[in-house]
């Protein structure tokens, strides 16, 4: 099993179940020291074997044809595409900081690497008629996003390309799924308590792992799906109230986190 973003959040707690399934595991992130702690991690729990290639997905083509190289020799039966990265906090595009540079990274880091990593595993899972791979998108994508644009539309490529692939590759036996999650407590989100809305990386991966084979785009939690549904509906139903809602909710994360930024 091959996991991209794998140091932290969801990307680790995946690691986390396929070790505990018995697979043996390959780690793709950016920091060395946390590749290498989540591999003595992963041994030690579960004695699984373990593989760490140290990759910036920012860095462009040089990186693919390493991971190519890495992987050549194995045979992968599970992909797990979960690097990416999101704002610092919600802004108004053209007051994002550093726009070109941000928005060239979510790109970079969000569309690009889902991308490659299935062409470059996917060519042996169709040769051996079997294969999962599991997109990890996000729910802004299906809901109404302002002050998250940039990333909420990189997030509704992740969608629409696994959509996509999974239609042209089921008939090889390759099962694709896309997964949009909520807020999850993580480095990320930056939410550290966990509630009812914003479980720990664990409890989500817990139960979206068991959907895997089930449904080919999922929430991946019940409370995430409940979410989506009440806030699509109150949009369909209020437009413009929706808006203003959600806006406003988004207008209260910035107060807050440039409050913080310059309390720094």
């Amino acid at each position: 099993s091959v996991v991209t973003g794998c140091t932290d959040g969801i990307g680790k707690q995946y690691a986390h179940e396929l070790a505990n399934r018995g697979c043996k595991i390959v780690l793709i992130s950016r920091s060395m020291d946390k590749l290498q702690a989540t591999a003595e991690e992963l041994e030690k729990t579960y004695g699984v074997t373990t593989k760490i290639i140290q990759a910036d997905f920012t860095e462009g083509e040089e990186v693919y044809d390493k991971i190519e190289k890495e992987l050549a020799d194995l045979e992968i039966g599970t992909l797990i595409n979960n690097v990416g990265t999101s704002y610092t906090y919600p802004e108004f595009f053209l007051e994002i900081p550093d726009l070109n540079k941000t928005v060239d990274t979510i790109m970079k880091t969000n569309c690009l690497p889902v991308t490659r990593m299935t062409s470059i595993v996917m060519p042996g899972m169709t040769k051996r008629g079997k294969g999962v791979i599991v997109n990890i998108g996000s729910a802004s994508s299906m809901i109404p996003s302002p002050l998250l644009t940039v990333y909420a539309a990189s997030k509704a490529y992740v969608d629409k390309f696994s959509e996509g692939i999974n239609m042209e590759y089921s008939k090889h036996g390759i099962i694709v799924q896309c997964v949009l999650p909520g807020f999850v407590c993580s480095n990320m989100s930056g939410i550290r308590r966990s509630s009812f809305l914003a479980p720990t990386a664990k409890q989500f991966v817990n139960s979206a792992i068991r959907l895997v084979g089930t449904t080919s785009r999922t929430n991946g939690y019940l409370p995430h799906a409940l979410f989506v549904k009440t806030l699509n509906t109150l949009y369909a139903l209020t437009g413009p109230f929706a808006i203003w809602l959600v806006t406003r909710s988004m207008e209260n994360s910035r107060r807050k986190a440039l409050k913080k930024y310059k309390q720094k």
